[in-house]
């Protein structure tokens, strides 16, 4: 049973990382998706109200945005934007990276209580015009007033305009965990929690000890289509048995966290 666990979740996480190869083709082809950034960076908020909601220790979370630099035509433009983006950001640690298949700058924040904030600017040594992409992440492990605080201020708001020269295809995830006094069985937990985000599931992976289900709520405006419905939410639980912690993790559109 533990070694079926283990395939079902190496499932979920390839399917996953394909959904988010498909999320970025959804948002390109939409002009970057119906909602601003300033928009999708409230649905971290919203999954971390919704889970504390149901009492569940949060432990990790993260904001991940990222966007197709189509306009640029070099990897010459893609260095001197990143230049331009060094100063503006001079006290973030800068590296650069340079293989035969592309060139990769990354850049990390000052070390902060709350957050870690990392920023990439990858481009592929092709022929014109280039492929390139610009990736920021935040993440951390605590989620508390100021935490939650981060992502209301100007700072915050003036760092997307900074980075991003369109609108990128954002993910937000978060997980938490519930103590060994949890008296729910997983399909209870799991229905309440989509009773929680008014949820309508689309497909689920369900097995004794580990549930993922793949749904639509109009909580949230960005979703990956698929051939039946538009996806915007996932819902992974997975116990560790009798007595011991589960673990809850919800994303939008797709879960970007292992577990």
């Amino acid at each position: 049973m533990k070694r079926k666990s283990q395939i079902l979740l190496s499932v979920v996480i390839i399917i996953s990382l394909i959904l988010v190869v498909m999320g970025n083709q959804t948002s390109e082809a939409n002009g970057g998706g119906t909602s601003s950034i300033f928009e999708k960076e409230m649905d971290l908020i919203k999954i971390g109200s919704m889970l504390q909601a149901e009492n569940i220790l949060l432990d990790e979370w993260t904001f991940y945005a990222r966007e197709h630099l189509t306009d640029m035509k070099s990897e010459q433009e893609v260095k001197d934007y990143a230049e331009k983006l060094q100063e503006k950001f001079p006290d973030w640690e800068w590296s650069v990276k340079n293989t035969s298949q592309k060139w990769e700058v990354t850049a990390v924040s000052p070390t902060s209580k709350h957050h870690k904030e990392m920023l990439q600017i990858m481009a592929t040594h092709t022929k014109q015009p280039v492929n390139a992409y610009i990736v920021y992440s935040v993440g951390g492990k605590a989620w508390n007033s100021a935490t939650k605080a981060f992502f209301t201020t100007s700072q915050f708001k003036t760092r997307l305009t900074d980075i991003f020269r369109g609108n990128p295809t954002v993910f937000s995830c978060m997980k938490g965990t519930v103590g060994d006094k949890m008296d729910k069985s997983l399909p209870k937990t799991m229905n309440q929690m989509m009773s929680r985000f008014k949820a309508k599931e689309i497909e689920a992976l369900k097995e004794e000890t580990f549930m993922s289900v793949s749904a639509n709520s109009p909580m949230f405006t960005d979703s990956i289509e698929n051939q039946r419905e538009n996806m915007n939410l996932q819902i992974g639980i997975r116990s560790e048995g009798m007595g011991a912690k589960t673990t809850i993790v919800v994303g939008t559109p797709i879960i970007t966290i292992e577990y």
